[in-house]
């Protein structure tokens, strides 16, 4: 994938209006993924590449009202969504590029990414940028409400042996960003990899 952002803001933004519409089952999936990173009152958590910000709500109620919930999004349209869906009342709304996020070193406890890691551009390279906005020891989430069968299912392909997701892939891809695997799970109803930030 270029450097080019284009692409990724004109696919998600036709489809922002609708986004939500279309995955109205989802947000059961989203707080069981939230609540696997183990945030704490008053923690401080991204999420990255945050769409129509349906993680915003679960995030916000885990760190309480004394906690930082930031919503990061290359593409306006998709944060315009969550503002009508009222969500940013449970975050602060960025548009942001993750591979050079607006945030200082280690000052993050977490981060959630759901569906994020397909459409990284320098996928080591961007995962090394989250690693380095989150403090040793915090957490990771890559996310997704649906496992990869079932995903490539749905869209009418097969599962390849490149997929990042994979757990052989994805392991090392992790180790050598910054961040050391922890659990992993892909079945059908959820993929679900944490990791935690190395020290």
């Amino acid at each position: 994938m270029s450097d080019d952002h284009t692409h990724v803001q004109d696919f998600f933004g036709a489809r922002a209006a609708d986004w939500d519409s279309r995955f109205p089952d989802d947000g059961p999936a989203y707080a069981d993924a939230v609540a696997a990173l183990g945030l704490r009152e008053g923690g401080r958590v991204l999420d990255a590449g945050c769409g129509t910000g349906r993680a915003l709500p679960p995030l916000r109620a885990a760190v309480g009202s004394a906690g930082v919930v930031i919503g990061a999004d290359l593409t306006p349209a998709m944060l315009q969504a969550a503002v009508r869906a009222g969500r940013d009342g449970d975050g602060r709304l960025l548009v942001a590029d993750v591979a050079a996020l607006p945030l200082r070193t280690g000052s993050l406890d977490a981060v959630f990414a759901a569906g994020l890691i397909a459409h990284l551009p320098h996928p080591a390279q961007n995962l090394r940028e989250l690693a380095r906005v989150v403090r040793p020891g915090g957490v990771l989430a890559l996310f997704h409400p649906i496992g990869r069968a079932a995903l490539a299912a749905r869209q009418g392909r097969q599962i390849t042996p490149d997929d990042l997701r994979a757990e052989p892939n994805l392991r090392p891809l992790l180790a050598g960003s910054g961040w050391r695997m922890t659990s992993y799970v892909d079945e059908d109803t959820r993929f679900l990899a944490l990791a935690v930030r190395a020290r």
